[in-house]
């Protein structure tokens, strides 16, 4: 096949957005559709959300864009679970013109088939491999040639025939150098939110489609299991920066192509959850606030792949996603659309500042005895300029505890993140351990129980910064920090650690502190904005003149911070939650159960009590309610 040109191209493109404006006929040759991919009618009131024409009209513009930036790339292989990332690229260059190499990619013979002999050479393994499967077959298959979908076919029905978790191989086969999760089961076995969303979904549609109908309710009722968990207590991968997109791209295809309604309803319930919960932690590009499994890539606009997904729907970045991911050909193929309510949410249109006083389970969240209470206290306020959120217990895993994102007018947003650590690649969740941290609205205390503890600030090299009286001054372009040292010796910019970042942060840097010996050390954090003060040089002048630092008591891991408004104070707890006063008021933090609450006992902009199974949302003048039954 010849290499088309940009204007072929095009036109390829022009008329696939015609196409899927229309219902195609039987005879028609080009049937591909962005809009409604499966063959059953998706047009039921309750499984689907309302968008405007504009709204759709300016989706399809951006699917037009994406398909043109990424159509031509190499694929890569089916080695593995290759397929993550190939199959992706493949499905993607097809949207752009190039189906004949696209398909014969498609449906060439798997790398690894010898292993897949029980499937007919189909690699239906990873589950990273299943998400591209479920695509390849349901969407493109009507592209493929009739002799391998037919292969496929038979292959699903094998697989299905007895719940495929439950058939065994005689040894385990190893995922990776280092991997401890190896599985010995026909289908992956790995037990992550994101891994088995895909698995669980990709079963129950190969159950589904060959009519295996045994298996089709086993996995009918482990999908509706994981989703209503999300109602009740929360996701135990929750806020990824990496695994949030992953999981919201199975579940699409469970939207997609479900035949039972229910089904495609509980499809729905957890797509509306996923979204609601980015939407709190995406903001004009960006994707910060504490986060589970957060791998330190994600600290700038467009940088993770929640990021990428979640912006491509909601669409308030100021630059485009100059580097969109091949995964964005799930979201372009797909029908589902977040509810307006959720976009705004993600727009942040409702009234501020707010405050949510947030929980999250803990990761193993399915085990019994993990529901009966959170292990992650979250505290997201947000301010006209900013948003910050903080974890009570900051530090012990693969979780980020600090981040705040402020507003750029260029870049989209700003990042400041605080951790202790020496390691520049790890600044997000690098920690030695023992961080506690209280917040109320704009103040916070973090405060670590080692000494010469080693601190770390990533901020970007726009920001200026100078001290006085002790106070280090950190200037965004419309947001102000106030940062008081606690037995912390501030060294400044550390040219050594910001240069190894500068590969993924060129426009970043890092700021390094280290405890001064004694048995407690942190700092103070003061923030302000236009919107309570009439410019810096006024924030400046009150903090130095009305906020004040307390550590008389710093000797038993107390500390109170007065600021310009309000107060807060910590009481370090190394094996337990930390003591904190929000402005005088000891804070229960049995109150503190509900996975999203404001912290004025309001509904607004959202709100999910602990096990109450419902979603609210109010936002952008819009009202929003999911639930599962």
């Amino acid at each position: 096949m010849k290499k088309m040109t940009l204007k072929t191209i095009s036109i390829c493109l022009l008329f696939l957005l015609l196409a899927c404006t229309r219902t195609p006929g039987k005879n028609q040759s080009i049937s591909l559709q962005l809009q409604t991919p499966s063959k059953q009618s998706l047009k039921q009131v309750s499984t689907k959300n309302k968008w405007t024409p504009k709204m759709e009209a300016e989706f399809q513009q951006r699917a037009k864009k994406v398909i043109a930036q990424l159509a031509g790339k190499k694929y890569g292989t089916t080695a593995f679970e290759s397929e993550k990332r190939s199959y992706p690229k493949a499905m993607i260059d097809f949207l752009g013109g190039n189906r004949e190499k696209s398909i014969a990619f498609l449906q060439a013979e798997d790398a690894d088939a010898k292993s897949h002999a029980h499937t007919l050479g189909i690699d239906f393994y990873s589950s990273f491999t299943l998400k591209g499967q479920v695509r390849k077959y349901f969407y493109f298959g009507k592209y493929l040639d009739p002799a391998y979908r037919k292969r496929m076919k038979q292959a699903m029905k094998l697989l299905t025939e007895e719940d495929p978790l439950k058939r065994r191989f005689p040894n385990r086969r190893q995922f990776w150098a280092r991997s401890t999760d190896n599985c010995d089961t026909w289908v992956d076995c790995r037990n992550t939110d994101n891994l088995k969303a895909m698995r669980n979904v990709a079963v129950y549609l190969f159950a589904e489609e060959t009519e295996n109908e045994a298996t089709r309710k086993i996995y009918k009722q482990r999908i509706r299991r994981n989703i209503s968990t999300l109602y009740q207590i929360g996701q135990g991968e929750w806020d990824s920066e990496n695994y949030l997109g992953h999981t919201i791209t199975a579940y699409l295809n469970l939207y997609d192509f479900a035949k039972d309604k229910e089904v495609k309803s509980i499809a729905k319930a957890g797509l509306d959850w996923l979204f609601a919960s980015g939407a709190l932690k995406y903001w004009r590009g960006g994707f910060g606030g504490p986060s589970k499994r957060d791998y330190d890539k994600g600290n700038c606009v467009w940088c993770s792949l929640a990021s990428h997904e979640l912006g491509f729907y909601f669409n308030d970045s100021p630059i485009d996603d100059p580097k969109p991911s091949p995964d964005l050909v799930h979201i372009i193929t797909s029908s589902y659309r977040p509810d307006p309510a959720i976009i705004a949410l993600a727009k942040k249109q409702f009234s501020k500042p707010v405050e949510l006083l947030n929980s999250k389970p803990t990761y193993e969240n399915w085990k019994p005895g993990n529901d009966i209470a959170p292990q992650f206290h979250e505290t997201l306020y947000f301010g006209n300029t900013f948003q910050l959120g903080t974890l009570a217990k900051a530090s012990g895993g693969d979780w980020n505890g600090f981040k705040m994102m402020a507003f750029n007018s260029q870049r989209g947003v700003d990042y400041f993140i605080a951790a202790t650590g020496t390691n520049p690649h790890k600044i997000s969740t690098s920690s030695v351990g023992g961080d506690n941290i209280a917040q109320y609205r704009n103040l916070v205390i973090f405060l670590n129980d080692k000494q010469e503890v080693p601190f770390q600030f990533f901020l970007p090299k726009s920001a200026k910064i100078e001290t006085k009286n002790n106070v280090t001054f950190i200037r965004y372009e419309k947001t102000w920090l106030a940062l008081t040292p606690i037995n912390l010796n501030i060294e400044g910019i550390n040219a050594t650690k910001t240069s190894k970042i500068s590969k993924r942060y060129p426009k970043d840097q890092i700021l390094t502190a280290t405890g001064t010996g004694n048995s407690y050390s942190g700092f103070a954090l003061e923030i302000g904005e236009k919107q309570n003060q009439v410019n810096f040089q006024q924030f400046q002048s009150s903090v130095l003149a009305n906020s004040r630092l307390d550590i008389n008591q710093i000797d038993n891991g107390v500390v109170e911070y007065q600021g310009i408004v309000g107060k807060v104070k910590l009481q370090h707890q190394p094996l337990d939650l930390p003591k904190v006063w929000r402005n005088g008021n000891l804070h229960d933090w049995k109150n503190h159960f509900s996975l999203y609450q404001n912290a004025e006992a309001q509904k607004t902009p959202i709100y999910q009590g602990w096990k109450e199974g419902k979603l609210e949302i109010q936002a952008g003048g819009y009202k929003f309610m999911s639930n599962i039954n």
